[in-house]
């Protein structure tokens, strides 16, 4: 007969309950904190769900009435160092850091309201109603709160989504010198989702002190919990990648102050993450201002039982108790953030002159419309007074190298000056580079910020957002093949990209992002896409795609210096070529915004990047067409060269533009668009585009050949050029 043992993870799960010894060994001043933070999240919460019922906020409004306790428990003793982010349902998670932030953690329910806290009610009251004056402008909403001075990171309308941000947070907090930590916030339904996970197993394999809190609400808007997982304790988690759990009741504050207190000690120290699971519930449905019995999915009678556990009842009442508090006092504090939430919303409202009876937003309190694109991206101006170098026509010293010892160098040399520089990836730190070499010799000379990462590309490229918004790190991220962005699509798109412009356009996010387009190579549909068009089409990103290692050295210097993130595209085709670059020099940028001209001519302006700038070059020669070559290198709209692009087209009166990839995901259908409105009048016939197949390219020989364009294809599109010029 077999033999059998049961088999133990090791790591401690716990479930706290707090006693009468507890609450008379509490701190009253922490007590009196909590009450008077409470009371004033509830008053908040209750003045959103009256506007909104009056239809004065635009969206939704997520009510975190009744799970006020595990925000304030959890938070109320952190330092302003300290971060957090969270979900959708986050004003309580936000008030709570913000209030702990301005009143150094201390705060009296006889003294609720100082200017301060008034300030912290209003402007976020003002974010909720879209306001100029909110802490991101009016940009960002319920569901974006963001107040870097406080640690409040930002919270997230994606489900699931804060978590890998957080934890890049925590790998800068640990690799800082410091002893801070961060929480990341999320309810029952992103505890099933990758992101989650995903960050949890990277914060548990690098010990980073970032704690995992689950708010379990029971409820996934009207899915219960039961529905969704076989088993309830979702800090049940913490057991499979090795994180020590707390599970406590987050309708008792004091309860979740202590299982914090635990947790911290354990990140503080180095110890390395932390779950804790806090039973609360809300009040109301998933949005607006009604009960979930109105809906059908919830009794009556199970709202009053968890009403009866309301955490602003039960701190009164134990703080009651202990002689600390009167209930007279109770109803003052209560009556306190009552005025103060009319005070503020006396200052953004004012009487309908239209409608009698009714409230409107003041006039003059709206954004400026001219405000609407504003810090989609960086100026740039961080790149003013940098040392330009142009390697098209360069005629000093050279020497020869690879395209791929090219890429390898410029980042071990930028890496030896600058100290911030982190690079992460799959791979990157093993087989003497990577899976090309593109990383040869960094890891030997920088162990510490060359980091090999799980299979996890949401996670790592999400930690690498956190780095980038932390900004004491300067992350370059690899994705070993851009299909692999679509999953992590969340994080490139919802999270980095749109990072700066939904936060207020203010907070640089200083990230590289390296991929590499291998059509040709044989891996098939699901590693040969180009992601230039994905990327010119989406909000936020700088992309650059050089054709020559002279061109990369620059782009990568320029990618490097800029306050935003940018994608780096490479190509294996390039890797090989053996190349000159100027001798002895990896530190020149390349202009900024400048397309290079490979061939001058008058009969056709041919427009492309990577390989196919060479495969344009040879089709020329074949046809015998006398073209403008230009090499894009900058791709991204905001950064193109449009004059340059413009004096060609004023010149020859036609376009080719030549890309390798796809139909449908393809860069020159945006650009041909764009060509087309701007330069319309001198144009002799429509802009003609070279791509590959609609298809992806297959594995077999034949029809990945078949699937993208290269030389011949070119040809061909010269040909149509000719063709339509009447054969000149």
């Amino acid at each position: 007969m077999s033999r059998q043992r049961r088999l133990q993870t090791g790591v401690e799960w716990v479930e706290l309950t707090t006693t009468p010894a507890d609450w008379k060994a509490a701190d009253p001043a922490l007590l009196a904190t909590m009450l008077t933070q409470l009371h004033l999240i509830r008053a908040f919460e209750e003045t959103v769900l009256e506007l909104a019922g009056e239809g004065l906020v635009h969206g939704p409004a997520h009510s975190s009435i009744g799970q006020e306790g595990g925000a304030v428990g959890s938070i109320v003793a952190l330092r302003s160092s300290d971060a957090v982010n969270g979900s959708h349902r986050g004003h309580h998670q936000f008030l709570a850091k913000a209030l702990t932030h301005v009143t150094d953690g201390r705060m009296n329910p006889a003294e609720a309201i100082s200017a301060p806290v008034q300030t912290v009610l209003q402007r976020t009251l003002a974010e909720i109603l879209g306001l100029a004056q909110g802490y991101c402008a009016g940009r960002g909403g319920s569901m974006h709160l963001q107040w870097f001075e406080a640690g409040a990171l930002g919270t997230n309308a994606i489900v699931g989504g804060g978590a890998p941000m957080a934890t890049g947070n925590a790998w800068a907090q640990k690799h800082s010198g410091t002893t801070d930590l961060t929480i990341n916030y999320f309810g029952d339904g992103a505890a099933q989702i990758g992101s989650v996970l995903e960050s949890m197993n990277l914060a548990a394999a690098w010990k980073l002190p970032v704690c995992f809190f689950i708010e379990n609400n029971i409820y996934a808007v009207s899915t219960k919990i039961e529905e969704s997982v076989a088993d309830t304790r979702l800090s049940v988690r913490g057991q499979g990648f090795s994180i020590p759990s707390w599970r406590v009741d987050g309708m008792d504050p004091l309860a979740v102050h202590l299982a914090m207190e635990q947790a911290a000690a354990v990140m503080r120290s180095g110890g390395g993450p932390a779950i804790v699971e806090a039973d609360v519930y809300r009040f109301f449905h998933q949005n607006g201002p009604y009960p979930g019995s109105a809906f059908g999915y919830r009794t009556k009678e199970e709202e009053a039982e968890w009403r009866e556990r309301d955490p602003l009842l039960r701190l009164a009442r134990e703080m009651i108790a202990l002689g600390q508090i009167d209930q007279a006092g109770v109803d003052a504090l209560r009556e306190t953030a009552q005025a103060a939430m009319s005070a503020a919303v006396a200052e953004l409202l004012e009487a309908d002159p239209e409608s009698a009876g009714k409230r409107r937003i003041r006039p003059e309190l709206w954004p400026d419309v001219d405000f609407v694109n504003v810090g989609v991206r960086g100026d740039a101006s961080e790149l003013a007074g940098a040392r330009t170098l142009e390697p098209v026509g360069y005629s000093g010293a050279t020497e020869t190298v690879k395209f791929v010892d090219a890429v390898a160098s410029v980042m071990d040399r930028r890496m030896s000056e600058d100290d911030r520089i982190v690079v992460m990836g799959e791979d990157v730190h093993r087989l003497k580079g990577g899976t090309n070499g593109a990383t040869k010799g960094l890891s030997a000379h920088f162990p510490d910020r060359v980091l090999g990462t799980p299979i996890s590309e949401n996670a790592f490229t999400g930690l690498g957002g956190g780095l980038a918004l932390d900004g004491r790190f300067r992350p370059v991220v690899e994705f070993m093949y851009p299909d692999f962005m679509w999953v992590a699509a969340d994080q490139v798109f919802n999270q980095i990209g749109k990072a700066r412009h939904m936060f207020g356009g203010v907070n640089p996010v200083p990230l590289v992002l390296r991929t590499k387009v291998a059509m040709g190579s044989g891996y098939g549909s699901q590693h040969l896409m180009d992601p230039a068009g994905i990327f010119a089409t989406s909000p936020g990103w700088r992309i650059v795609a050089p054709s020559t290692a002279a061109d990369y050295i620059g782009l990568m210097n320029a990618a490097l210096a800029l306050q935003d993130p940018v994608l780096v595209i490479e190509h294996v085709d390039l890797y090989g070529q053996t190349e000159e670059i100027p001798a002895g020099d990896l530190d020149y940028q390349l202009p900024f915004g400048k397309a290079g001209i490979r061939r001058s001519g008058s009969d056709v302006t041919v427009i492309s990047y990577l390989s196919m700038v060479r495969h344009a070059l040879e089709a020329v020669e074949l046809t015998g067409m006398d073209a403008d070559v230009i090499d894009l290198r900058w791709l991204d709209r905001a950064s193109l060269d449009w004059d340059t692009i413009g004096e060609s087209i004023r010149k020859t009166n036609s376009v080719l533009i030549v890309e390798q990839g796809a139909q449908g995901t393809s860069y020159g259908g945006w650009l041909a668009d764009e060509i087309q409105r701007r330069y319309f009048d001198w144009l002799d016939q429509p802009v003609q585009r070279v791509t590959g197949g609609e298809a992806s390219p297959s594995i077999s020989r034949v029809l990945e050949r078949a699937a993208i364009a290269r030389t011949e294809e070119v040809v061909a599109g010269l040909e149509r050029v000719r063709a339509g010029l009447g054969g000149r």
